[in-house]
C-alpha cells in the first residue's frame, strides 16, 4: 500500500520498556567480530567476564543499537523485501550498564519522496532511557524503501552528509568478517532473512545472504575503538555513517580514518570487489 504521509509523520511509541543483561552485551561484541582472537585481553574485555584474575566487563557504545531492538514508531507498512538501511547515528549521553532495565521513546523525524522509481527516505529517531529517566543514547535511523516512492511527498531537506578529508587517510584497518557472521549477528535481534535466507535474499536482488548493515556499522566502532578511543567505550560521544553497498560475510573491511580533534571521519571499503560500503563515518571523541 501507497505511504501516507501525514500519518507516517504522526507515528510516535513512548515508554517502550526494555532489560538486558550481561549476555546480550557479549553477544553483541562477539556478533561484530569481537574475541576471535581468543588471548587478545583487550576484545576479551567485551566478551568475557574475567574470573582469574576479575575485571569490569565493558560494553561495546553501538550496543546501544540493539538493546532496546524492535523499538520503533510503529507500524510504517512498507514494502520489507526492498528495505535497507540508510544510515545511522547514535549520540551517546552516558556509557552503558552491562545490564539495566531501560525505556525508548521513537518518533518520526521525516519522509522524503525521491520518485516511483527511486524509492523513499524516512528519518526516524529513538531516545533510550534509564530507569531514573535520564538519556542514555538518542538513535536517529535513516531507512531506504527502495519500493515505496511516489506517494507525492517531499523531496528536499535530507541533512549534508559528513565530509571526510581528501587527504591521505591518517590511518588503515583491515576488520576480517566470518563466513557464518550474519548467522550470529542475527541473534542480537534483527531477523530479516535478507541476512540468512538464500532465496530469500536472491529475490531481494543479491546472489547470497548479506551482512546486516548495523553489522558493519559495529564494525567500524570495532575500528575506532581499537585505534583512536583505546578501547574505552566511555570516549565516545557520537558514531554516524552512511551505508553505500553491503559487505557479504566473509569479506575484510578496510576502514580509512583521517584525526582532526576530536573528530573522526571514517569511510570502509572492501578492497576484493573495489567497493565502498561505508560513506561519511564521523566519531567525535571525548
Amino acid at each position: 500500500m501507497p505511504i501516507k504521509y501525514d500519518e507516517l509523520m504522526a507515528l510516535k511509541n513512548l515508554g517502550q520498556k526494555y532489560a538486558y543483561t550481561d549476555r546480550e552485551v557479549m553477544l553483541y561484541a562477539y556478533g561484530i567480530g569481537m574475541g576471535a582472537d581468543p588471548m587478545d585481553e583487550k576484545e576479551l574485555a567485551f566478551v568475557n567476564e574475567a574470573v582469574a584474575i576479575p575485571r569490569p566487563l565493558k560494553v561495546v557504545p553501538t550496543f546501544a543499537s540493539v538493546a532496546a531492538w524492535g523499538a520503533g514508531p510503529g507500524e510504517m507498512h512498507l514494502n520489507r523485501l526492498m528495505v535497507v538501511d540508510g544510515e545511522r547515528d547514535i549520540t551517546f549521553h552516558k556509557p552503558l550498564s552491562i545490564a539495566a532495565h531501560i525505556t525508548a521513546d521513537s518518533t518520526v523525524l521525516d519522509v522524503f519522496d525521491k520518485g516511483k522509481d527511486k524509492g523513499a527516505v524516512i528519518r526516524h529517531q529513538t531516545v533510550l532511557k534509564d530507569e531514573k529517566g535520564e538519556k542514555l543514547a538518542t538513535l536517529v535511523a535513516s531507512r531506504f524503501a527502495r519500493g515505496d516512492g511516489g506517494f507525492g511527498g517531499p523531496s528536499e531537506g535530507q541533512p549534508e552528509p559528513h565530509k571526510v578529508p581528501t587527504r591521505s587517510p591518517d590511518k588503515t584497518v583491515d576488520i576480517t568478517t566470518r563466513p557464518d557472521q550474519a548467522l550470529i549477528y542475527r541473534l542480537c535481534g534483527d531477523r530479516n532473512p535478507l541476512h540468512s535466507d538464500p532465496e530469500f535474499a536472491k529475490r531481494a536482488g543479491f546472489p547470497r545472504p548479506i551482512l546486516h548493515g548495523m553489522c558493519t556499522y559495529g564494525i567500524t566502532c570495532r575500528g575506532v575503538l581499537q585505534t583512536y578511543a583505546d578501547y574505552d567505550p566511555a570516549a565516545f560521544r557520537q558514531h554516524a555513517v552512511r551505508f553505500s553497498s553491503p559487505v557479504y560475510p566473509g569479506e575484510t573491511v578496510t576502514m580509512e580514518m583521517w584525526k582532526d580533534g576530536n573528530v573522526i571521519s571514517f569511510e570502509a571499503k572492501v578492497k576484493a570487489r573495489n567497493v565502498t560500503v561505508i560513506k561519511s563515518g564521523k566519531t567525535v571523541l571525548a
